[in-house]
């Protein structure tokens, strides 16, 4: 699989081998992120995938779809799940699983059972430990999904056994999310009925085909970050038709405005793997 540096200023590329507590990084490729970067203030917030949040050194609190706040140094959500989240620190680390790429009942219980703050020392101690591996790394890449999981979680956690007429579907958008793809004309590839074709994908990937799409396409704009480019012409390269619609869309899946997502990740180290981590625009 090819890896991919995205973006990466050259004043941040000299720091690669530093393990400062302050130094903001991601990693990503089409099936995990792991972002350590500011926090900020988010509102309520839906991401499509499973979210795991791990506090550097203070604890942080959380609250799962309007109960109680809880505060903890661990949190897991499902993926789908409206939340907030408050820091006690300016960073935190949060590390999103893509639900449709592994066995829900075969992970690790602390994630398998997740919902807010969890009780998970050693699994704790192990993301930490996972972290500083990374900074220390020279590469700061992964070849594999599974070389990601392994560093993080132990092992390569559990793939989830899939349709292949729905893994067809599943690979062509995320390999571009961008695009505009349609229930109808994946059903026809598919060879199947529209309504045979949404009933199959939800029921194979846990969520409804419009929430995938509307998601994997949220997810593509972290690719782009560290572009300097105008929020408009970013809007429309990955698939808005508007800024208006780009700003809307994305609050309500990070609980930011685009805006003030950029602006947090002017000084953030920018790593990928894979195809899907070479967005368009400002690329050859």
């Amino acid at each position: 699989m090819q890896q991919i540096r995205i973006d990466a200023p050259t004043s941040l590329r000299t720091s690669a081998s530093s393990s400062s507590a302050s130094e903001r990084v991601m990693w990503l490729n089409a099936d995990r992120v792991l972002y350590v970067g500011l926090h900020g203030e988010p509102s309520l917030r839906t991401l499509g995938a499973i979210s795991i949040y791990v506090s550097l050194k203070c604890p942080h609190k959380i609250c799962i779809d309007g109960e109680t706040w809880r505060e903890t140094e661990f949190s897991v959500v499902p993926a789908g799940m409206p939340h907030r989240i408050a820091s006690g620190e300016r960073m935190i680390c949060n590390v999103l699983i893509e639900s449709e790429t592994v066995d829900l009942q075969s992970l690790p219980d602390y994630i398998r059972n997740g919902r807010g703050a969890v009780d998970a020392p050693a699994a704790l101690r192990a993301m930490r430990d996972a972290l500083e591996r990374f900074k220390r790394c020279a590469l700061r890449q992964y070849e594999r999904t599974e070389d990601f999981d392994r560093n993080f979680f132990g092992c390569a956690l559990p793939t989830r056994p899939i349709d292949r007429r729905i893994r067809a579907v599943l690979d062509r958008i995320k390999q571009d999310p961008n695009s505009h793809t349609s229930a109808e004309d994946c059903a026809v590839a598919s060879h199947l009925s529209v309504s045979r074709f949404l009933h199959l994908f939800k029921s194979e990937v846990g969520s409804p085909f419009r929430s995938f799409r509307t998601w994997q396409r949220a997810r593509s704009v972290l690719y782009y970050v560290t572009q300097s480019a105008n929020l408009a012409n970013i809007a429309l390269d990955v698939g808005y038709p508007d800024s208006t619609h780009f700003s809307h869309s994305i609050r309500q899946v990070y609980g930011l405005t685009p805006k003030s997502i950029f602006a947090g990740c002017r000084k953030l180290a920018l790593y990928g793997s894979g195809a899907a981590a070479t967005p368009r625009y400002g690329f050859p």
